[in-house]
């Protein structure tokens, strides 16, 4: 098969594309689809019903697609689906859904997974996301959009963190993170808003000094945190307020991540 190394493993059934590079030692289960322009370097298993997008590219011992590290999974059908441009670096692990999340570990586009970091089962990742060394996200929780975890951190079950928000090194974060948001301490306290990630995305600064005046009133207004924003949402004009407002009364089972 060209594009496979003459040692690597493919069983019976895997589709590989043809401009696909799969190198040596690495191990492709009957179930596995791999996408144009994808490479594996060497000593990677990728296993399970498993997708992995165009162009993506996968470093030395990851193992993707294997069972969930779940009591409750029973050998039920599960996928993992990896979108296209991530680079996924050594020693990373992702793992397909169980039936209690839907079946699905879904990864988005244009990440970066660097070493050591999990993907638990049923987590939903967003596009252009980075999971830094050593990080994990635990299953059914979803990271949207534009989201950096710093490394040696912790992401509790179930927890969503919205779009553009910041995870600091070696933060335990157990609820709900508000879209661009900057967490950091080691139990994960909302310290301001991810002012950094916004001014190089080219946010205008009128939509800044909006999310700056939101925030304030997130943490000092009257009320509860849900009263506060329902009370936002119907005074902004902001459409980036607006997402943050949405994300709060969203139905959610975590409590939010409150400013101090």
């Amino acid at each position: 098969m060209a594009g496979v190394h003459p040692s690597a493993v493919v069983e019976e059934g895997a589709k590989i594309d043809a401009t696909a590079t799969v190198g040596p030692f690495c191990v492709i289960g009957q179930d596995v689809e791999i996408g144009p322009g994808v490479t594996l370097k060497s000593h990677v298993v990728v296993t399970g019903r498993t997708t992995i997008g165009e162009d993506t590219t996968v470093f030395s011992f990851s193992v993707l697609g294997e069972i969930p590290q779940d009591l409750k999974f029973k050998g039920e059908a599960s996928r993992l689906e990896i979108g296209k441009r991530n680079r996924i670096r050594e020693h990373v692990t992702m793992n397909c859904g169980t039936e209690g999340g839907g079946g699905l570990t879904r990864v988005g586009d244009d990440g970066l997974f660097m070493a050591g970091c999990h993907i638990a089962h049923d987590a939903m990742i967003g596009n252009n996301c980075i999971v830094v060394n050593s990080a994990a996200v635990a299953g059914h929780c979803v990271i949207e959009d534009d989201v950096i975890i710093g490394g040696l951190s912790g992401i509790h079950q179930w927890v969503r963190i919205g779009r553009g928000a910041i995870i600091g090194a070696v933060t335990m974060v157990t609820n709900d993170v508000i879209p661009y948001g900057l967490v950091q301490a080691p139990r994960g306290d909302l310290d301001g808003l991810n002012l950094v990630g916004l001014k190089r995305r080219g946010v205008a600064r009128s939509d800044i000094t909006a999310l700056r005046a939101a925030f304030q009133m997130l943490a000092q207004g009257e009320g509860t945190f849900n009263d506060r924003a329902a009370r936002l949402g119907a005074e902004t004009d902001s459409a980036y307020v607006s997402e943050i407002v949405d994300f709060v009364l969203a139905d959610t089972g975590r409590h939010f991540l409150t400013p101090k």
